[in-house]
């Protein structure tokens, strides 16, 4: 398939009409209607559908439209970096893949330190799960990977270095309105007949195992296909929700978050290549370590009290 007409299609997609596309890339409409329909032969299936005022992608269309955008976004980096190394820029950019908690707020962050330290230099970020972000470290996609000991964990693989950032506690993320908000510690049998929503298998496992260790069954009722989604469902009234304390860095306006009674915690690593590291990868883990060294100002805006709450709920606290 050629790249040209994938990013024909993007475009008609991003554009919603084959003339607008046509005229932001300099193709005359036929030209346009000829690519697309040379994809769908190629792909065996509609792509694009009329309705009243253009054309939209199909079910189909909307999924290939996903992946050749990021394919193509990989492409656009490859040629930048082509073009840095003719001109005498750095020649390897630093690759980076957190956790989806960890890539919503503290390793922007560390970069962002990094990059006011060091001076510029090329970066990317994949979120992603931990056993996926180790396997692209040991691919040579990744140059650092921020992952957690969650359940399942993580492999003792002697072709990747660890390095040991910090623990993270978890804590229980609520709209804004629950009655528990603005309680202090609460036992984890206060919430259990609450409905909960997760978004992956080892928050999953970490609620699970904390509420049996009380004795009660936490009811997983709701499932999110990932971490906006969770926080949206939460956001909206409909779950509560485990995430990691390092969230609250980046919580939305309309959730806050109270601490469990003994909480489950979860080990927060960076992993590295042993063969042929990138030079800016330690001084970027020296930065994620200082973050986990000190709580951002965001996370204590969403600390609770210190006081505990007890399985009889906010009205005997308050007696």
């Amino acid at each position: 398939m050629a790249l040209t007409e994938w990013r024909t299609f993007v475009t008609v997609c991003r554009l919603g009409s084959l003339s607008a596309a046509a005229a932001e890339l300099g193709y005359t409409q036929s030209a346009v209607s000829r690519q697309i329909a040379g994809l769908e032969r190629q792909l065996g299936v509609a792509l694009m559908e009329r309705h009243a005022r253009g054309v939209r992608p199909t079910p189909a269309g909307e999924v290939f439209r996903h992946h050749a955008l990021a394919a193509l976004n990989e492409v656009d980096r490859a040629l930048r970096a082509v073009r840095d190394v003719r001109d005498g820029a750095l020649s390897r950019p630093l690759a980076v893949g957190a956790t989806p908690s960890l890539a919503a707020g503290i390793v922007p962050a560390a970069i962002r330190r990094l990059l006011d330290t060091a001076g510029p230099i090329h970066w990317s970020l994949l979120p992603g799960l931990s056993a996926p972000l180790h396997d692209r470290v040991i691919a040579g996609d990744l140059d650092v990977a921020v992952v957690t000991d969650a359940p399942p964990g993580l492999p003792n693989d002697p072709r990747v270095e660890r390095r040991f950032l910090g623990m993270d506690e978890m804590v229980v993320v609520l709209p804004v309105d629950h009655p528990w908000a603005g309680h202090g510690r609460v036992h984890i049998e206060a919430l259990a007949d609450q409905t909960w929503v997760e978004d992956n298998d080892g928050s999953a496992a970490l609620l699970r195992r904390h509420a049996a260790r009380a004795g009660v069954t936490a009811r997983i009722d709701l499932t999110a296909a990932d971490l906006p989604g969770k926080l949206a469902l939460v956001a909206t009234g409909h779950a509560i929700a485990l995430i990691p304390g390092a969230l609250t860095c980046a919580l939305r306006n309309d959730t806050t978050t109270v601490a469990l009674v003994d909480p489950p915690a979860r080990g927060i690593y960076a992993i590295t290549p042993r063969r042929d590291p990138h030079p800016s990868a330690v001084p970027l883990i020296d930065q994620l370590a200082t973050a986990f060294d000190s709580p951002c100002p965001a996370r204590a805006a969403h600390r609770p009290a210190e006081t505990d709450a007890h399985p009889a709920g906010p009205a005997l606290r308050d007696a």
